[in-house]
């Protein structure tokens, strides 16, 4: 059976139940987690607390909030550090803004930190395709 809004069955209340319980409204608690009272039934997309579920398109939404956030920093971060420096690495010389220079230094950095993390994972999908495999195989 679906929730729709406004379709409750007979003698059970709407939710979210509004004023405090009746002694009416109030079942005794079965002693099966199974068997859940049809009053604790949850609606599609709300949690216990009534309160919407977070969904990936909201999460989404959240990151390119932050994401914009962060280049607006980056931007004031290149205006106010806009004096050219002289760059010297393995041989090459040259003049960069200073505000590149360092967010080239960080995007290095980040790489650097993301070869392990990326061998990590390769190790751990290999093991869960082996063991995968294998418990195929038992059956």
């Amino acid at each position: 059976m679906t929730y729709q809004p406004g379709t409750e069955p007979p003698n059970q209340p709407a939710y979210p139940p509004t004023g405090p319980p009746r002694a009416a409204d109030q079942q005794p608690a079965t002693s099966s987690p199974q068997h859940a009272a049809p009053s604790e039934r949850v609606p599609a997309g709300l949690t216990r607390q009534g309160r919407v579920r977070p969904t990936r398109v909201s999460a989404l939404w959240i990151g390119l909030i932050v994401a914009a956030l962060l280049l607006i920093a980056l931007l004031i971060f290149i205006a106010q550090n806009s004096k050219q420096v002289a760059i010297h690495y393995l041989g090459f010389n040259g003049h960069i803004s200073l505000a590149v220079a360092l967010l080239l230094a960080a995007v290095g950095g980040v790489l650097l930190v993301a070869i392990p993390g990326t061998a990590r994972i390769i190790q751990l999908r290999r093991a869960l395709t082996k063991n995968a495999v294998t418990a195929r195989a038992r059956r």
